[in-house]
């Protein structure tokens, strides 16, 4: 993979992380999911007639992607209510670029390189070990905690298949486009206007909330199109299951994060996990 490639994910990684603690520190997590999506097409709208309109083969995918978009949302605000970032986060980009990888060689006829299958163990690993080490320091809790962990987790992992579906479909949806940056901005003027269209029980919530929140309007909508739209372009350059993985070291700076700015410990089997990580990454780029 060329190292510009490798530069943008790691930036689109940021981005994610970056937009998904906005939607953790917020009250109301379906809000804050709502404002995200809205705040991305309010952002790409006023682009569309400036970018190259996506070829026509390219727009039932688009369609398909935005619909499970609107599912991911949904999915993504209900694993952040019943459980912490730390839990969800990594169980949902951790799983996903796995099944990503498993359907990429049947569907999209890819082949990953030795050291980027490595590289996808590594990834994926890592992020499943923070799962784990969660769930292990969870022993001395009430039934409702582990209730409601439970459900996250199951909320967490519904939602990677699903990131792993949107990955796939717009792997073939943005290379047919011949335009990913107006297929990109499509995406999310069409998945903020079906996310408003599924959520007619919150309208009247919104505009006070979004006053109150402005930042994950602006910040959260801004952060999620650039990073989504800088990984489709690299995946028009590079194998599907090799940007997927390598977007999801977006859990090293979720963990950078927390401790910076949310004031959370890292515990060392914590650190080891990121560590695998970052191994992961040095490896695709040597792939």
């Amino acid at each position: 993979m060329a190292g510009e490639v490798v530069t943008v994910v790691l930036l689109a990684a940021l981005l994610h992380a970056s937009w998904n603690a906005l939607v953790k520190a917020g009250p109301d997590k379906y809000l804050s999911t709502l404002l995200v999506a809205c705040g991305a097409g309010l952002v790409a709208l006023p682009l569309l007639p400036f970018a190259v309109l996506p070829h026509a083969d390219s727009w039932p995918w688009l369609a398909a992607s935005a619909c499970c978009q609107v599912i991911y949302y949904r999915l993504l605000a209900a694993a952040y209510r019943h459980g912490d970032m730390s839990q969800a986060y990594p169980l949902m980009r951790g799983a996903a670029p796995l099944l990503v990888a498993l359907a990429s060689m049947p569907l999209l006829g890819e082949r990953l390189h030795l050291r980027q299958d490595l590289a996808v163990m590594l990834i994926c690993g890592g992020v499943l070990t923070l799962t784990i080490l969660r769930g292990a320091r969870a022993g001395a809790d009430t039934a409702a905690n582990r209730d409601a962990r439970r459900r996250a987790t199951g909320y967490a992992l519904l939602n990677a298949a699903v990131i792993a579906a949107y990955t796939m479909i717009d792997a073939v949806g943005v290379r047919r486009s011949g335009a990913p940056a107006g297929y990109t901005m499509w995406l999310f003027v069409l998945t903020a206007v079906l996310l408003l269209l599924c959520s007619t029980n919150r309208w009247a919530e919104l505009p006070a909330y979004a006053r109150r929140h402005a930042r994950v309007l602006l910040l959260g909508g801004g952060g999620t199109l650039a990073s989504y739209g800088l990984a489709l372009w690299a995946m028009t350059l590079a194998p599907v299951a090799a940007v997927a993985a390598l977007r999801e070291t977006s859990i090293l700076f979720a963990a950078v994060i927390a401790a910076l700015f949310l004031r959370e410990r890292l515990a060392p089997g914590r650190i080891v996990a990121v560590s695998l990580i970052a191994c992961g990454a040095i490896v695709m780029r040597l792939g």
